[in-house]
């Protein structure tokens, strides 16, 4: 984003228009997200941006700052692809970035919580929120 517009409000509302058009390599450099070990971040991973990310948010370019600004509040891996229009995985990538570099506090949850059927519920509602390349959502049931 430039740094006249300001970044995205996490209450506000959902996005309009088109899926940004670069390729998920090109935003990750080529790197895929660590989906096995003890810093792995399943879908349901809870975000939330920590002080010294806010702080430094004008500081950030493009995808990685409006991943902090969008986690004033805390959200999912899936809400926030949903809401900026990135690929699940790019968010993945950034927000394992961003933990290293102390901008966000990740929450994952406990195996048992997954189990719930109202989280998994608005996982996959927050999934089928995310467009495809043409910018088009999926069908809901």
């Amino acid at each position: 984003m430039a740094d006249d517009i300001p970044p995205p409000d996490p209450s506000g509302p959902e996005p309009v228009g088109q899926a940004s058009a670069v390729r998920p390599f090109l935003l990750t450099a080529g790197r895929v997200a660590d989906t096995t070990g003890d810093r792995a971040m399943p879908v349901e991973t809870q975000v939330v941006a920590t002080a010294e990310g806010l702080d430094g948010l004008h500081r950030l370019a493009f995808e990685r700052r409006d991943i902090v600004a969008v986690c004033r509040l805390p959200q999912s891996l899936a809400e926030i692809a949903a809401r900026l229009r990135l690929h699940l995985n790019v968010v993945r990538v950034l927000a394992e970035d961003l933990r290293d570099e102390g901008r966000l506090t990740v929450h994952v949850p406990d195996s048992g919580v997954v189990h719930d059927a109202s989280v998994l519920r608005r996982v996959i509602d927050g999934l089928r929120a995310i467009p495809d390349a043409r910018g088009v959502l999926s069908d809901s049931d």
